[in-house]
């Protein structure tokens, strides 16, 4: 009972006068200490993001907030200059300014990667789609640069590690997603693609190098799509977050789930779920941290 009076008493009364007094003392509104407090980057994104007490602002600078997140990149200086009016922000404070303007192309350019990474996974493989038969072709070129695939239907595509002699039905759940996660990797990265394909015929430890790689296609795309994934892309991207960005996150993933298969020695690949959801984990441990920045490194 106690608490629901103070919590009434709070919210109407003195968190008004709390804020008037904190402004008095600061000379800034509490969007503006919001911003300026963690510097640039996943703790400020985030904070506006997430944790801001939206309840505080006026319904202008809320609605223009939630505009900002959804327009071009060419409106939101606008959407800046609108909420720092309304604000009474001074427009000199370019510190502010330009602080305000990265994180709302952050969160507006992170919605949109997801819409483009969901519309790309929503293509199915289409095996009479003349680029689509390119960039399957392309994989085996720059994995197996020393051998000639020999027809399009081939038993030959078990030696990259699909599951059968057509990689179309393996693309069944990314769609072209992840084919193109498996070439963006095999193209930037040729050296380490090749080494970690060589790696997965070890005669023990060995795993399917190209389900393996959907699969964490998957893995990438599902940290993508519940946000966990907005700290690493706010302190790597210092604007909008882009295609190439989700594609290199991806390359990160490759190369650390090699290293941990490798490390941990699972006595077979029959243990695949289990690990692999151990290695996600630990991915999604390392995403809590606010500073973090997950890139490959070779």
């Amino acid at each position: 009972m106690l608490a629901a009076v103070w919590g009434f008493l709070y919210s109407r009364c003195l968190r008004f006068w709390l804020k008037w007094l904190v402004r008095l003392l600061t000379g800034k509104c509490e969007l503006q200490r919001v911003v300026e407090a963690g510097g640039r980057g996943a703790p400020t994104t985030l904070r506006l993001d997430f944790c801001i007490p939206l309840r505080s602002l006026t319904v202008f600078t809320l609605q223009v907030l939630r505009n900002a997140v959804h327009v071009d990149e060419a409106d939101v200086e606008k959407c800046v200059r609108d909420i720092m009016k309304e604000k009474k922000i001074e427009q000199r404070n370019t510190g502010f300014k330009t602080s305000l303007h990265i994180c709302l192309l952050q969160i507006s350019g992170y919605k949109k990667l997801y819409l483009s990474v969901e519309s790309l996974r929503k293509v199915p493989y289409d095996s009479d789609n003349k680029e689509h038969e390119e960039q399957l072709i392309e994989l085996w070129n720059l994995l197996m640069p020393h051998e000639s695939l020999k027809a399009r239907i081939s038993k030959q595509w078990c030696d990259i590690g699909f599951q059968g002699d057509d990689p179309k039905t393996d693309f069944r759940g990314m769609g072209m997603l992840g084919l193109v996660n498996l070439v963006y990797f095999s193209k930037h990265y040729t050296e380490e693609a090749r080494q970690i394909l060589s790696r997965s015929n070890h005669p023990k430890l060995g795993y399917s190098y190209a389900i393996v790689g959907i699969n964490l296609t998957e893995m990438a795309y599902s940290l993508l799509k519940s946000g966990a994934l907005k700290p690493h892309l706010y302190n790597a991207v210092s604007g909008l977050p882009q295609l190439e960005d989700f594609h290199q996150f991806y390359c990160y993933l490759v190369y650390e789930f090699d290293k941990f298969w490798f490390e941990e020695e699972p006595e077979s690949i029959m243990h695949f779920n289990q690990y692999r959801e151990k290695f996600h984990e630990k991915i999604k441990g390392l995403l809590l941290d606010y500073d973090v920045i997950l890139t490959l490194k070779s």
